[in-house]
């Protein structure tokens, strides 16, 4: 009986010995190999740190020397939001490849889920393409007034997928590029001078001529309106209550409504001093009356 708790004992012990002499090796081969891997994922955040630093400090360098150019605002911040993604990819492949990681199955999953990412957002996508043409074909820039989509005001800020005007009433719109890519678009303000078109209805009993002397004459008085322009004066059209005598005269665009709203207040003044009257819509109704 003892005999045999001995050899149970000693069987035990042995066992324990094996185990025992087991950990200690995989402590000597695992704890460096742990180390290791801890030295190599602090390297990669450092590197990661050091690299976003850089490429802010690239896209601030790219800034200054944009800004210095004829660059448009829209074109500078559609480039630096590129050069900065781009960079920032480029970057987190490199360390990838520090870690160890495969680069080529990590452009494979990131070809994967942008293809994935792209189908699931094909409005974007036309947005960001929109985006692109308005930059490259400028059919407006930043502080024009355009009319699109059936809104209209100044164009205050061209993102990579969205433009925003500020209307007259101070509210803010925001359109899809893709949209304003596939539509008309009138811009307003493109050139120095613009032309402000004005119609005035006179009573049918009025002397013409003296009606267009007294449009001159307001005309030229004006000291925003563009003299070296003609002045074009003309009947537009006989309507059924009124002449209609249309007035065309130009305008630093700056200046368009404070010209247009001067004349028509003053041609009212005007009218009403010189005895020109302004009819307003009327129907005459004749009465046959039948012979008894």
């Amino acid at each position: 009986m003892n005999d045999l708790k001995s050899d149970i004992a000693g069987m035990d012990v042995e066992e324990t010995l094996q185990e025992v002499n087991k950990t200690f090796e995989w402590i000597k081969n695992g704890i460096p190999s742990f180390i290791h891997g801890i030295l190599m994922v602090a390297a990669a955040l450092l590197l990661f740190i050091v690299g976003r630093k850089l490429i802010n400090l690239l896209v601030r360098l790219l800034e200054k020397s944009l800004a210095k150019s004829s660059i448009d605002e829209g074109v500078r911040k559609f480039l630096n939001s590129f050069v900065r993604i781009t960079l920032t990819i480029i970057l987190v492949v490199v360390i990838a490849g520090f870690l160890g990681l495969e680069t080529t199955s990590l452009a494979a999953v990131i070809g994967s889920a942008g293809l994935a990412i792209g189908l699931s957002l094909q409005g974007s996508l036309a947005n960001f393409a929109g985006g692109v043409l308005i930059l490259i074909l400028k059919p407006f820039i930043i502080g024009d007034y355009i009319i699109a989509s059936g809104h209209e005001g100044n164009v205050i800020g061209i993102d990579i997928f969205y433009t925003k005007l500020q209307t007259a009433d101070n509210k803010c719109i925001v359109i899809p590029n893709g949209v304003l890519s596939n539509c008309s678009i009138t811009n307003v303000t493109r050139e120095d001078f613009r032309r402000v078109d004005i119609v005035v209805g006179i009573d049918y009993s009025q002397n013409i001529k003296e009606a267009k002397d007294v449009l001159f004459r307001i005309a030229n008085e004006n000291e925003h309106v563009d003299n070296e322009r003609n002045i074009d004066i003309f009947v537009d059209e006989l309507a059924s209550s009124s002449v209609n005598i249309g007035l065309r005269v130009w305008t630093a665009k700056e200046n368009y409504w404070s010209v247009k709203w001067g004349l028509l207040e003053t041609i009212k003044e005007e009218f009403d001093r010189e005895g020109i009257s302004i009819p307003f819509d009327q129907l005459d109704v004749c009465i046959k009356k039948e012979e008894a």
